[in-house]
């Protein structure tokens, strides 16, 4: 394999000769028609070695940071997958030299991978391999100018939440209906209007929702996409004699958007774009009083709702994907890489990452298949939140599929960096959110800093929408709500340790216990972390935290250890 060195301020020990009982893949294993390793590692990404490998399905290609394991430590049996929380990624396990999580379990011996699913990370979307280094750096730079604004405090989110957000909130709110003052006069306004442009858009639009988006949307979330398109344009006719006119050809075109896309349907569409853009057109110019601005805002919200059904394209995946699609594909790969006697792994998630875990272990427990897990540690997480007080219930209004569709993405990453702005500075408005994420004292400024500006990114609504049914009863459920993951759970034979921080607002100990009672005895094992006078943990502090090193890490390594030797 040839001589690894190790940078010195991350190794624990250098290498020159490998020494593990597992043998290494001689040769490049080729998954699903695609799988590289990144050569020109970008810079933010501190592992030994960047790998991606491609899902079923999907043009994703999936990030996996690769950890060598130090060879004076004991040699281990099994490679460790890391699984991080909802949209998060592989930083929070690598905040830096002195606190890593990844580095300080390869120092114990483990080959340790951190798996960056679906738009987390360094994950890219739709490239061959010549393209990805280049994207890889590119998300990197990005990441690492984040770092130096906010070091020169020069910290700004406002681009980012133009891109994202404010695509979201223009499409979610709908465009105003005010009259504003006149500039210019009609004239002017008549010379920009291109009806030709505005039918060709409209029909792209409308032919696009019969097609419910390429199969991104089902029937009836394309009838709740139409008729909200809809709703924004008569908003823009309301009181005006005009409107009934309106209402007639709305009907018609929502008749025929209720059909699939055929060949006959696109004539039809552009006819009734056409009658819609002469509607618009006669408001301008012909109504009395003329409906000032009404073109360019009609034009706009043609934009904004095309830019809603680009978004719901491009964010176009939910919890599900992940446990049937990127997590299967990341150990399948892993597995070739780091052959072990027994086809097995181990496996750390925290948050959702340990959901992930506990749904695999469901899904293959219910069908009494092998889940080619050794043993399982999660950190934070649960099936059920519905006897605790989990602040993730401001997630709630979600829950509603038409307010899902209407808010396609949440930018977190965006939003935190804004926050922390607002946060780190006097009168610290926002400061309340730090305890969300770390209890005082508990994580290191800079590292806190690297963490919310570095490790965030935009979830797609749909994936909160299917998480949202942890506070309902029964627990989380599959896409489809026939699957309830905690029914299932009992059937597992996994070992599991368990760990819950005392001050933790997300996944309160109490939501990690209702989980836990669901696992046979003799394969659970629970710690909880954290002294009625301190120190505390919470959410985050389980892996980044001062004192994780010394106290949760070490019962971590003791679980593994025992169950990497069977």
């Amino acid at each position: 394999m040839g001589i690894i060195q190790y940078d010195p301020i991350y190794s624990l020990c250098k290498i020159s000769s490998p020494f593990r009982r597992f043998p290494r893949a001689t040769a490049p294993f080729r998954i699903r028609a695609f799988s590289t390793t990144v050569h020109d590692k970008p810079s933010i990404c501190t592992a030994d070695e960047l790998h991606y490998v491609s899902v079923s399905n999907s043009d994703w290609k999936l990030a996996l940071w690769r950890y060598h394991p130090c060879p004076k430590a004991p040699p281990r049996n099994h490679p460790l997958l890391l699984l991080s929380g909802v949209g998060t990624n592989a930083v929070g396990y690598d905040l830096s030299p002195q606190s890593s999580f990844a580095r300080h379990m390869s120092g114990q011996g483990f080959e340790t991978w951190i798996l960056e699913v679906r738009g987390a990370g360094l994950s890219v979307q739709g490239l061959d391999s010549k393209d990805i280094e280049q994207s890889a750096h590119a998300m990197s730079e990005k990441m690492e100018d984040m770092m130096e604004n906010a070091t020169n405090g020069s910290i700004s989110s406002k681009k980012e939440l133009d891109n994202i957000s404010g695509d979201v909130s223009n499409s979610a709110s709908g465009v105003e209906t005010e009259n504003v003052a006149v500039i210019g006069d009609l004239a002017r306004f008549a010379t920009a209007w291109d009806e030709s442009k505005l039918v060709a858009s409209l029909t792209e639009t409308f032919t696009r929702l019969s097609e419910r988006v390429s199969g991104f949307l089902g029937e009836s979330q394309a009838k709740v996409m139409s008729a909200k398109f809809f709703d924004q344009i008569s908003k823009l006719l309301v009181d005006s004699q005009l409107y009934e006119q309106f209402n007639e050809v709305r009907g018609n075109l929502a008749t025929l958007l209720e059909t699939r896309q055929n060949s006959g349907i696109t004539s039809q569409i552009t006819e009734l774009s056409e009658k819609l853009v002469d509607i618009i057109e006669a408001g301008q110019l012909s109504v009395s009083p003329p409906l000032f601005d009404l073109q360019a805002r009609f034009t706009s919200t043609i934009e904004d709702f095309q830019k809603q059904l680009d978004l719901m394209v491009k964010y176009n995946w939910d919890f599900d994907h992940y446990l049937e699609e990127d997590v299967p594909a990341a150990m399948e790969y892993i597995l070739k890489q780091s052959i072990t006697k027994d086809g097995k792994l181990l496996a750390i998630g925290h948050s959702m990452g340990g959901i992930l875990l506990y749904s695999m272990l469901s899904r293959f427990g219910s069908e009494g298949k092998e889940s080619r897990l050794a043993a399982v540690v999660t950190l934070a997480s649960s099936l059920d939140y519905t006897s605790s007080k989990s602040t993730l219930k401001l997630l709630l209004p979600l829950a509603d599929p038409a307010q899902a569709l209407s808010v396609p993405v949440v930018p977190l990453g965006a939003l935190l960096v804004a926050a922390y702005e607002v946060s780190s500075r006097s009168p610290y408005a926002l400061s309340w959110l730090n305890t969300l994420i770390s209890a005082e004292g508990m994580m290191d400024p800079d590292l806190f800093k690297r963490l919310v500006l570095n490790n965030f990114c935009t979830i797609p609504a749909k994936l909160l929408l299917q998480l949202t049914t942890a506070f309902r009863e029964r627990g989380l459920c599959d896409r489809n709500g026939t699957f309830f993951y905690k029914d299932h759970l009992h059937k597992s034979n996994v070992p599991i340790l368990a760990i819950a921080g005392d001050k933790d607002l997300i996944c309160p100990p109490e939501a990690v216990e209702d989980t836990i009672k669901l696992i046979p005895e003799h394969l659970v094992t629970y710690k909880l972390f954290g002294d009625p006078e301190g120190p505390h943990y919470a959410h985050y502090d389980l892996v980044g935290g001062r004192l994780a090193v010394e106290q949760v890490y070490p019962s971590i390594i003791e679980f593994l250890s025992c169950h990497d030797e069977k």
